[in-house]
């Protein structure tokens, strides 16, 4: 059984998903649950792991967060597992490229397969996908679309500046 809560943010509405070992999936507004089958669902928003989700993505949007610190429990194949985890390493107001997270996990070769296990990342924002561009520099797909990406670089760009609060 998943939980789920609909929060708002700057960047739309977000749908939160959790089991009772942690957070599963942040879905975009409209997303259908073709990225990230998970079923079944039930609304629940009093559960613990959804409300401190909640809570630490709001403290994100306002710059007093760069870092979440939530139980993960997202649903993928062991190579997507890496990639993932390799995604929570990208320092808050850096970038990667695919070919780095690629040679980070010991897959050099694997670049367009860190690019397919990245678009299925069900912890948007958190497990900061949004973080990895093309080895040209180019922002590349995005399941929250292009701009809301540039919005969130933006944002940590912002937060990373002299003087700003550090979470």
């Amino acid at each position: 059984m998943y939980h789920t809560k609909t929060i708002v943010t700057p960047v739309g509405e977000l749908t939160l998903i959790a089991s009772d070992k942690g957070l599963a999936a942040v879905l975009w507004e409209n997303e259908g649950s073709q990225r990230v089958p998970l079923t079944p669902l039930s609304r629940n928003e009093s559960h613990p792991v959804l409300c401190e989700a909640e809570r630490q993505l709001q403290e994100y949007f306002a710059g007093t967060r760069q870092r979440f610190t939530l139980s993960y429990d997202p649903s993928g194949t062991p190579f997507q597992q890496k990639v993932w985890a390799a995604l929570l390493t990208i320092p808050f107001g850096e970038t990667r490229s695919y070919r780095q997270i690629a040679e980070q996990i010991g897959h050099p070769k694997a670049v367009r397969a860190v690019g397919a296990a990245n678009g299925k990342n069900p912890l948007s924002i958190m497990a900061p996908c949004h973080r990895v561009i093309g080895s040209n520099g180019k922002l590349t797909g995005f399941a929250g679309g292009l701009p809301v990406k540039a919005f969130l670089l933006e944002l940590e760009r912002a937060g990373k500046e002299p003087g700003a609060p550090v979470v």
